[in-house]
């Protein structure tokens, strides 16, 4: 098996929110923003269901860069990456778990209605 497909994930999805945009003290660059994909079932009572999943999804430089120009809130997206996961203590000692797709490729899709006259 390769090693490109033992970490990778696709997925495509609409953005929760622009992106937040920082430049680090070390000169890159790094976009974080959210992406919401839906995924509709029939539940044991034949009612259809539909479920919402928010992934955190990072850019770094070049990709930060695309993303901080072309991506808004709505946005159609489909994104590739690796899975990332992380932890930190907060301010009283809390242990905090973090799911991050780092982005390798983005594809824009539909935008929003909003932004048809940009395009």
């Amino acid at each position: 098996m390769s090693n490109s497909l033992r970490n990778r994930v696709s997925l495509i999805g609409n953005l929760g929110q622009d992106p937040l945009i920082r430049d680090l003290e070390n000169g890159k660059k790094v976009a974080n923003f959210t992406i919401a994909t839906n995924q509709g079932f029939r539940n044991a009572d034949g009612q259809k269901v539909q479920e919402t999943t928010w992934h955190n999804i990072v850019a770094w430089n070049g990709l930060a860069e695309t993303a901080a120009r072309y991506l808004k809130k709505g946005r159609e997206v489909a994104v590739e990456g690796r899975i990332v996961y992380r932890t930190y203590e907060d301010r009283n000692g809390v242990t905090k778990y973090i799911t991050e797709i780092v982005l390798t490729d983005l594809l824009f899709l539909r935008s929003p209605k909003s932004m048809t006259e940009e395009e």
